[in-house]
């Protein structure tokens, strides 16, 4: 896995990468603030799940996957919330290097800074079965069940981890210490059955929260 070249990612940058290199789940990280959003990170899982090298992945914007067959509307959905920087999950049919279409699970996610600025998107994705369906897959059950164990506090944190929103941020959005924050993070990634961001942001997601 790799940075773009001629891209350096600052802190908060390989924070992030950190947190893909440890995930089983194909994951991208884009940059909002250079032109097309393109993927300036990548893991190997996402490599594995599309059959591109990293050479041909970096520098490009996410739709490449896309083909004949591939929803404009959701498409639409996906660029919308990119937008309107906020979470958005969308099961989209893609396509791997050699053309073989699958159903993809889409996740895209703001990242923001420290002040609150907008830094980096997260995307994920998942194969999904042929008979894989909507909010009655697998994927939302479990999530659903996982976030259930969690307290309403814990939940809150998580949703705002989902947000994009740093220890700090949360902290003084939930009126806690930063300390707090931290306690309760680490405690719901126990109970999510994860030790990284962004395995926890896409269960957030799939469960709706």
């Amino acid at each position: 896995m790799e940075a773009v070249r001629g891209y350096d990612l600052d802190a908060d940058g390989e924070s992030l990468l950190a947190s893909i290199r440890i995930s089983p789940i194909a994951a991208v990280i884009s940059d909002p603030r250079l032109p097309t959003n393109p993927i300036v990170a990548v893991n190997d899982a996402f490599c594995r799940l599309t059959g591109y090298p990293v050479d041909e992945i970096i520098g490009r914007n996410c739709k490449f996957l896309a083909g004949p067959a591939t929803e404009p509307w959701l498409t639409e959905r996906i660029s919308a919330g990119v937008r309107e920087r906020r979470p958005v999950l969308v099961e989209i049919l893609n396509y791997k290097r050699d053309q073989t279409p699958f159903r993809n699970a889409v996740l895209v996610a703001p990242v923001f800074d420290a002040n609150g600025e907008l830094e980096y998107f997260l995307g994920s994705q998942v194969e999904l079965p042929d008979d894989a369906v909507g909010p009655l897959s697998a994927r939302h059950a479990h999530a659903v069940a996982v976030v259930k164990t969690l307290s309403p506090r814990q939940r809150e944190v998580l949703q705002r981890i989902a947000a994009g929103y740093r220890s700090k941020q949360i902290a003084w959005q939930l009126s806690l210490s930063e300390k707090t924050v931290k306690m309760h993070r680490s405690l719901l990634f126990q109970k999510l059955g994860t030790s990284n961001t962004a395995d926890a942001i896409r269960i957030a997601v799939e469960a709706g929260l």
